[in-house]
């Protein structure tokens, strides 16, 4: 469960302005921006939701009579694409198309609109033109996050989306921000205003403490959804053990839960690293273990190069 540390009692309505003139201001902060893909045919579908085809890549393409794979990438706060196209080249070789699933702050400090917002990149999985891919899902720190408002709808209604949860053909989650509210307003901190890290950590704990009931009791319910994830595909996780923003016991307590539901989890744990930055300080070990996943899964094997 997410709880906050110390005592927040002393708010009032000077603090609480203050908190939603944080609000606004960082509303339309956008996490990433979409990476083009060397060689794909990009097509904004939405604000927050583009697509990367690569139907014309010959070398990429499916066996005869099977659907391209789609791989569903839920972005890291601050993306770049010379970043996120590091890791499109790694899927390069998979024959995988691209869905880039961008998330901005508000997504976060409002989960209902994270919420209504899954619920559109669900509609867009289900039109036509996506209904018969098979899935593959990769997450990014906060990315996870956002991936966890789409879990929650379909937990509420698993008979209506079966065919979505049985499409998703494993999952990869890198950097998972996981433990106490603390850690989520840090990391938020971090990300967005590194120098006033400070005050934008104290300023998020004291609008969750004042909106707790459309926050932190929504971030716990998707918590719960997490643990007990209506998707039992195979599933890879990339961590460290100096990530302020993931309790790494707390997560290897959910790795080990996992497999006793069943769950086939692989995992690569690094004693340092950085968050959502693990291929870039350890590529070698990053995409061994990415390709293993993906070799589990019958994909093709990597060969870009990094």
């Amino acid at each position: 469960m997410y709880t906050f540390p110390g005592d927040l009692s002393f708010v009032d309505g000077q603090h609480i302005t203050v908190a939603f003139i944080f609000l606004h201001s960082t509303a339309a902060f956008t996490m990433s921006r979409s990476a083009i893909v060397g060689g794909a045919t990009c097509h904004k579908i939405s604000k927050g939701i583009t697509f990367h085809s690569s139907e014309s890549d010959e070398h990429s393409a499916p066996p005869s009579g099977t659907a391209r794979p789609l791989l569903l990438l839920f972005t890291w706060l601050g993306a770049r694409p010379p970043a996120l196209a590091k890791y499109c080249q790694a899927y390069s070789r998979t024959g995988c198309d691209l869905l880039i699933v961008e998330t901005e702050v508000r997504h976060f400090l409002w989960p209902r609109w994270a919420l209504d917002y899954t619920a559109e990149v669900l509609k867009v999985l289900e039109s036509d033109r996506f209904i018969s891919r098979p899935l593959l899902v990769h997450s990014f720190s906060i990315g996870s996050y956002t991936f966890s408002q789409l879990l929650v709808h379909l937990s509420k209604d698993t008979q209506r989306y079966q065919c979505f949860i049985d499409r998703v053909k494993g999952h990869v989650y890198d950097s998972v921000v996981m433990g106490t509210v603390e850690r989520m307003a840090a990391g938020l901190g971090k990300n967005t205003f590194p120098l006033l890290e400070g005050l934008i950590k104290w300023m998020i704990l004291l609008y969750f403490r004042v909106f707790r009931r459309y926050t932190v009791d929504i971030f716990n319910a998707a918590l719960n959804v997490i643990w007990n994830n209506p998707i039992t595909a195979p599933a890879l996780f990339f961590f460290c053990e100096n990530d302020a923003m993931c309790d790494h016991k707390e997560l290897e307590d959910l790795i080990e839960y996992w497999k006793k539901r069943g769950v086939t989890v692989q995992s690569r744990k690094w004693v340092e690293s950085k968050h959502a930055g693990h291929l870039r300080h350890h590529p070698q070990d990053y995409l061994s273990a990415l390709d293993n996943f993906l070799q589990s899964l019958n994909m093709t094997p990597l060969k870009a190069k990094m």
